[in-house]
């Protein structure tokens, strides 16, 4: 798809080319002086008139009359250089590439040095070029009948800069789409629908993904669970004619099998509740509820196409929560895979019992770091509203390095707290070891409590995106639905890791 190549000409051929354009006086000094010039000043002529802006986001489209070898300019405005970063970059480059898949375009230039600046550098704008590309032009086509109008959509962007060598350039394309391209399956994993992803279907994507990437694999069927004794899975999956899968990928990128980081996954394909039944509006998009799950599967795609030098073991317990005969109740007491006993107060809260067992699966693994991933309570909803993603943790030390990669990542994040006060309240049981619900009040934190039961000493971090997993509008880096939101975070995670204490 991408072309890269030095030596800029004017004289260049193209349907389209793409100019970044700052805020400041002279809008087109140094490398954009002979493009002006080549207008006869006539593009000085339309910012003064206001038909160019070189206003942050700001998109103009110019024709070129034949005056340059491109029949179009589109002219990205990228605001004052010094406020300048990678990811408003990322977002001018997402609206950009909106606007040229509505254009029909199937072939455009970039001249990427007009993007450049002190703080972003060619091989990071080379990366915000094919990430923005691939997540802004993302779209779910869902089941219905296909037009028989052929598709035209962007084929081939020729990328020129004169400041990098081509080979370096084209390297950081190939892991701006990896990132892009990771985070986009995460997506069409999540808007797909319960009864077109089940347990079985996500397993056999896992399967499929480690034959691409040469991932160790391993499912566990519903008979391996019950001999495993991870009792809280399996009560979660009674109330369901779909058998549970546990997934477990494996990749490793060091000699030894060691300082492994365990990615878990929450992957219920659908959430009724079960006998706590969600309201007849709230159920409705409860095919998401493997958000988590979603986001580790494209961390994993990422980390297969760019090969970093860790161990990764990523576990997903995949299963509906539905409601039969069979189905677990209220009042139930079921026994977790790390002998722990749990009394079951409310059969809403099933993500944080089929992680329990999850969580102990990877340290079971090897797992010595463990960052859990969960579309987990409405409760972070309330408390940090629906651009945020909540995170707790028990080490703090491996808190930060996720944090810096959300930040790296452009995907916020905030830190709720863990006190004794709250885990104690999930150890309140009269019949039990722990409660899976002791209340609503801080609903997110209890839940975050619960699974750090499990974790026990293990450095650990979770992410509850119960809020960030789906936008119900569209945005500049993509459509509405879902947002593939942590897949990026994770795989940079993994890809900047230190051990801690080492």
């Amino acid at each position: 798809m991408f072309q890269v190549k030095n030596g800029w000409e004017l004289t260049q051929k193209h349907e389209g080319l793409v100019v970044g354009l700052f805020d400041k006086p002279e809008k087109f000094g140094r490398q954009l002086a002979k493009l002006d010039e080549q207008f006869s000043g006539q593009l000085t002529e339309l910012v003064k008139a206001g038909d160019i802006s070189a206003k942050l986001n700001a998109i103009n489209k110019v024709h070129s009359f034949g005056k340059i070898g491109a029949k179009r300019i589109w002219f990205v405005g990228l605001g004052k250089e010094k406020e300048f970063t990678f990811h408003k970059l990322e977002k001018a480059l997402g609206k950009l590439f909106k606007e040229i898949k509505g254009s029909k375009v199937t072939e455009a230039a970039v001249y990427l040095d007009s993007f450049l600046t002190d703080q972003v550098n060619g091989l990071d704008a080379a990366h915000a070029v094919s990430e923005a590309l691939l997540l802004a032009t993302y779209q779910f086509d869902g089941y219905r009948q296909k037009s028989n109008e052929p598709e035209r959509k962007l084929e081939i962007l020729t990328v020129y800069c004169d400041t990098v060598p081509e080979d370096e350039v084209a390297a950081s394309l190939t892991v701006g789409y990896a990132f892009g391209k990771g985070t986009n399956s995460a997506r069409t994993l999540v808007n797909k629908p319960g009864n077109m992803l089940t347990a079985t279907d996500m397993a056999n994507y896992a399967v499929e993904l480690a034959g691409k990437y040469d991932f160790e694999v391993e499912i566990l069927d519903k008979a391996d669970i019950e001999k495993l004794g991870m009792g809280a899975f399996l009560a979660v999956n009674q109330g369901s004619t779909e058998p549970p899968k546990m997934i477990v990928l494996k990749y490793q990128g060091k000699d030894e099998w060691k300082d492994v980081i365990g990615l878990v996954g929450k992957g219920i394909t659908f959430d009724t509740g079960g006998y706590s039944i969600k309201t007849k509006t709230g159920i409705v998009g409860m095919k998401t509820d493997m958000g988590g799950a979603a986001s580790v599967l494209g961390a994993m795609e990422i980390i297969g196409e760019t090969r970093p030098e860790q161990n990764v073991v990523a576990v997903i317990p995949s299963t509906d929560n539905m409601i039969s005969g069979h189905a677990f109740k209220p009042d139930d007491v079921i026994a977790s895979m790390s002998g722990k006993t749990i009394e079951v107060l409310n059969t809403d809260a099933e993500g944080r019992l089929v992680l329990a067992d999850a969580v102990t699966y990877a340290k079971h693994h090897g797992a010595e770091y463990l960052v859990d991933v969960a579309t987990l309570t409405g409760g972070v909803i309330t408390a940090l509203g629906v651009n945020t993603t909540g995170a707790m943790t028990n080490n703090e030390p491996l808190y930060e390095q996720v944090l810096e990669a959300a930040h790296e990542a452009g995907e916020q994040m905030w830190q709720l707290p863990l006190f004794e006060s709250e885990k104690e309240r999930v150890r309140t049981s009269k019949v039990a070891d722990l409660n899976n619900s002791p209340g609503s009040e801080g609903h997110a934190i209890v839940a975050g409590a619960f699974i750090g039961e499990f974790a026990e000493n293990t450095p650990w971090v979770h992410l509850d995106i119960a809020g960030t997993a789906t936008s119900s509008k569209a945005h500049d880096l993509g459509p509405a639905g879902a947002t593939g939101v942590m897949t990026r975070t994770l795989a940079l995670f993994v890809e900047r890791f230190e051990p801690i204490g080492k």
